[in-house]
């Protein structure tokens, strides 16, 4: 069956072609009757308006760019990550855009950057980067970002949505003091990323508090291979934990197979936290206690926050999330 054309909904409907064009571009210069026409002629003839002459008329794309500057595999196993794509890509799957999905732990070249900046999309969203991806403030100064995760050089012009992790993770802390806990270290994330820098400044804070200090902080990566190596870490360093406070659900639950493999039982000889609430925290034994952060919740938004950018409404510059702690049998 040939597409339908513009022309044939213009005729069905009764109206002008430039009257379609306005309706289909979201013109408010069109009377109520002739939009209620011109959308049951759409209807009727299951037309869909042709993407690449409306960019070309208009000089944008209708297309976001999805930066994630982390190496394929990182992406792919990292349950957050995958969570939070879900929730972005169903705003965008209800909107007029298209989401153009961009992997590059690094941009060598600048391949990256110039296809943005080049008009490949009409704007960005930033989840998972780092101090040295300098390729990102690029993209920011070329089209509006909305950062998934606050960016280590926070500007007041920056859209950011983010939850507390500096009050997550002072609170993840304070349930283990609680517990009894008094040796208690951490698995961070990389100190390259502002959420490992705020999830460690709210686990010293926690300590300080409670007149305590670390017995250990190693870095973990984010991952489980890394939390594991950071677990067989802090257990070589002299003082064994009694707790310890992952700043992932993916590197608690690499910490819980050293801890298993060292004959250490948890929770009785060292308890165990985790930060997500991914299903990762479900397929453990025993099942992680956890921060919860609404990770969907957090696609959903930066999502609407880069759309109403891009229509020119007004949008927030900072939309914080809340977060809880869930208690289960690891701590």
């Amino acid at each position: 069956m040939p597409r339908p054309t513009i022309e044939e909904v213009a005729a069905l409907a009764g109206v002008s072609r430039s009257t379609v064009s306005r309706v289909v571009n979201g013109s408010t210069a069109v009377s109520p009757e002739a939009v209620a026409a011109v959308q049951q002629a759409i209807q009727a003839l299951n037309y869909a308006p042709n993407r690449a002459a409306r960019s070309l008329a208009s000089r944008r794309t209708h297309a976001v760019g999805l930066v994630i500057p982390e190496d394929t595999a990182r992406f792919f196993g990292d349950p957050y990550l995958a969570s939070v794509v879900a929730g972005i890509n169903a705003r965008m799957s209800a909107s007029d855009y298209v989401l153009t999905l961009l992997i590059a732990s690094d941009d060598p070249g600048g391949k990256m950057v110039r296809f943005i900046c080049n008009g490949g999309v009409d704007g960005a969203i930033i989840v998972s980067h780092h101090t040295s991806d300098v390729f990102v403030e690029r993209i920011a100064d070329a089209v509006p970002v909305v950062f998934g995760g606050r960016p280590v050089n926070e500007r007041d012009s920056d859209h950011v949505v983010d939850v507390d992790n500096v009050q997550a993770a002072r609170e993840a802390t304070a349930h283990l003091i609680r517990t009894g806990r008094r040796r208690i270290a951490t698995i961070t994330g990389p100190l390259t990323m502002a959420v490992g820098v705020d999830r460690l400044t709210g686990f010293r804070s926690a300590l300080q508090d409670a007149g305590l200090a670390p017995v250990g902080e190693a870095d973990g990566d984010f991952s489980e291979h890394g939390g594991a190596a950071a677990a067989r870490a802090l257990l070589a360093a002299g003082t064994r934990p009694d707790a310890i406070f992952a700043a992932s659900d993916l590197m608690a639950r690499g910490a819980l197979g050293v801890l298993h493999a060292a004959g250490l039982r948890v929770p009785e000889d060292v308890a165990l936290v985790g930060f997500d609430d991914s299903p990762v925290a479900l397929a453990t034994d025993p099942p992680l206690t956890t921060v919860r952060q609404p990770m969907f919740a957090q696609g959903e938004t930066l999502a609407s926050v880069l759309l109403d950018v891009l229509a020119g409404r007004s949008a927030p510059h900072r939309v914080i999330l809340p977060t809880e702690l869930v208690v289960r049998e690891s701590a």
